[in-house]
């Protein structure tokens, strides 16, 4: 595959499994088309460590800002990501690479309420809402990216002792505990909505088949729509809503690490970035001389 090719199938990546904007998905391809363009002849997948360092250097000369800058390394590196996910080269030149200071992207989240409202959506009295219900549940109990949650099996789900096993990057099983709600969602699902379908997976569509990332994006969009929740929703932001609440109530970040299957805790520490940017809100909002 060509540069350009690796950069489109990436962008569908991001519209459809992270539900990124119109407008962000044209500010990461003008990024891609940039870096595309310093590589020269040269494969994303044979790129090394000096080009991306370069690659800084050469958004610089062409007068962009260090908070833009960094906005298009970390593109790149999403980029890079990918490709390791996809199982198209071993190496990630952008690891040893340090992006411009003054630049902390802050994760979307969705408050209790909205959650709720989400939760409270699907029609439990047709298979497929008992079975949106119990997607929904497990993801937001969870914290599972979604492409781990389309591909959780059934006998991953150990519903007596409260747990889910799954396979996330680079094939590593980790074990997550799950509330009671999703536990009884699921066992609802199975009992009621699933079908007498062999198949492994668990979450199916009504012919048999397993679900897509993009399948369960369009779902979450359609009940977000339902529920009049006015933000950009993907499976993501659950997941994100799912580290911010718990840490908002005082959980460990290693445990929360582990749950979300970050290798480096750097990645996890970003939830409570965005815990202090809320109670500065708060703080601004009722303090009478803030």
């Amino acid at each position: 595959m060509t540069n350009r090719e690796w950069s489109e199938k990436f962008l569908a990546y991001l519209r459809i499994e992270r539900g990124l904007s119109t407008n962000t998905i044209s500010s990461y391809k003008h990024d891609l088309e940039m870096y595309c363009l310093h590589l020269g002849r040269t494969s994303v997948l044979n790129a090394r460590p000096a080009q991306v360092s370069t690659f800084l250097k050469y958004l610089y000369v062409h007068g962009l800002k260090p908070r833009s800058a960094a906005r298009s390394l970390a593109t790149v590196r999403g980029l890079h990501k990918f490709l390791l996910l996809e199982r198209a080269t071993k190496e990630n030149p952008t690891t040893t690479v340090e992006a411009p200071r003054g630049f902390l992207p802050l994760p979307h989240f969705l408050t209790i309420e909205e959650v709720d409202r989400l939760l409270a959506a699907p029609d439990l009295t047709t298979p497929v809402g008992l079975r949106d219900r119990a997607m929904i549940e497990v993801l937001y109990a969870t914290g599972l990216r979604v492409s781990e949650l389309t591909g959780l099996r059934v006998d991953g789900m150990n519903l007596a002792l409260g747990f889910v096993r799954c396979f996330g990057k680079g094939s590593k099983e980790r074990i997550v505990p799950i509330g009671e709600n999703a536990c009884h969602a699921v066992a609802t699902y199975l009992k009621e909505g699933r079908g007498e379908y062999a198949s492994e997976i668990l979450f199916l569509t009504p012919r048999g088949a397993a679900m897509t990332r993009f399948d369960f994006w369009e779902i979450l969009k359609r009940y977000a729509a339902k529920s009049e929740i006015r933000k950009n929703i993907s499976p993501h932001v659950l997941r994100h809503s799912f580290a911010t609440h718990l840490l908002d109530r005082g959980a460990d970040l290693r445990a929360v690490q582990m749950m979300l299957g970050h290798e480096n805790i750097s990645t996890t520490q970003i939830y409570t970035h965005v815990i202090r940017e809320r109670l500065k809100q708060i703080y601004k909002s009722y303090h009478p001389r803030a």
